[in-house]
């Protein structure tokens, strides 16, 4: 078993970041293994013989099934990476926590990330049929500055479960003693981890010069002490569109919480800007504002952590291809490429250290 204490973020910091998507690397006769496997370890805990498996698609680094039985149906999501990752075991407590917040998620079933009877981690999750707000936004029909609002109404929710620890939470604790505790003693500690080598790698890829690399790097460490955190609170990580299943109307369900950390209040604040103009931004901060107040030097801890989290999302797009990809990959819009979200990424880089240079309200993102 592995833990995450040298990841800042998973999909950019795994040994295998970037070989590819977990069910593209899958051939036939490895899907075959997998399902034979996985309905035995049903039928095994649920003493059920009759459960059926198709395949559930999916663009993410997880492999996905819907098991029927009867007139039940449920989701299954899989880890096989060579890492030996044991994080789905923290995700399902998170899960469970978040919604005694009062956030709507999916139930948990049964979760196992010991690898010892499978070769794989897996969960077995309350299925909301519903589609993500990504595919009705791409669609058209969301009012997202509208639906911001409901979003930043559960970040505040959320951020009622303060972990001790920062970062990535670990494993032997939760398994030992049910305690969700951070691999790190300070947030610095996390925050700027592999911080260098992702600003290195953004100029070997062609995206920063070596110039606007170190100018980000001193722009960010002059502010350093604003990172000093007494204590953190539950941080999604991933907050994004595609990671919360509903209709134009209504959020049913926060899913993917398998990045989250303890850090800071402003982070899913600043996820969203990653993707989103000031409008929308502002929406969810109205929101949030509705059971939460804004924490101490808001806008220097926003800018901050937008500047963080863009860095990380650059280096999965660059690593990842994403500049290559078409119109119906999942990050982009209607008729997008992607020399468009590289110049969006470019651009939202230089918008995130201006607003910390010259401390910006939301609106000018």
């Amino acid at each position: 078993m592995s833990n995450r204490i040298a990841i800042h973020y998973w999909k950019c910091d795994r040994p295998s970041a970037f070989y590819t998507l977990t069910n593209e690397r899958l051939t036939d006769s490895d899907s075959l293994a997998i399902e034979k496997s996985l309905k035995h370890q049903l039928e095994k805990r649920f003493g059920i013989r009759s459960f059926s498996l198709r395949k559930a698609g999916g663009q993410g680094n997880h492999i996905t099934y819907l098991a029927e039985y009867e007139n039940d149906t449920y989701f299954l999501r899989l880890e096989n990476g060579p890492e030996g990752d044991d994080y789905m075991e923290i995700e399902a407590k998170v899960l469970d926590l978040v919604r005694q917040a009062g956030v709507p998620t999916p139930k948990v079933y049964a979760v196992d990330a010991t690898r010892s009877e499978v070769t794989f981690s897996y969960q077995m999750l309350e299925f909301s049929n519903y589609p993500d707000l990504n595919k009705i936004y791409k669609d058209g029909n969301l009012d997202l500055v509208r639906i911001a609002e409901t979003i930043g109404e559960n970040i505040a929710k959320w951020q009622s479960i303060t972990p001790a620890g920062f970062g990535p939470f670990n494993p032997g604790l939760l398994r030992q003693y049910d305690e969700l505790k951070g691999l790190h003693k300070t947030y610095p500690d996390y925050y700027f981890l592999n911080w260098n080598k992702h600003l290195n790698f953004l100029v070997e890829g062609g995206l920063l010069t070596e110039t606007e690399a170190m100018d980000i790097e001193i722009l960010v460490g002059r502010h350093r002490h604003y990172l000093e955190l007494d204590q953190g609170c539950l941080v999604h990580k991933d907050l994004a569109l595609w990671n919360i299943l509903g209709n134009a109307d209504e959020i049913k369900a926060f899913i993917d919480w398998d990045d989250t950390i303890c850090g800071d209040p402003t982070d899913d604040l600043s996820l969203l800007a990653c993707f989103h103009s000031g409008e929308v931004v502002a929406a969810a901060i109205q929101g949030y504002q509705k059971g939460r107040e804004l924490p101490k030097h808001f806008l220097t801890r926003f800018w901050l952590h937008l500047i963080r989290n863009i860095i990380v999302k650059a280096v999965i797009r660059v690593g990842g291809g994403y500049f290559d990809r078409k119109s119906d990959f999942f990050l982009l819009g209607s008729g997008a490429t992607g020399t468009s979200l590289r110049d969006f990424t470019k651009r939202r880089i230089e918008l995130a250290c201006e607003g910390l240079q010259n401390l910006k309200q939301i609106k000018d993102l």
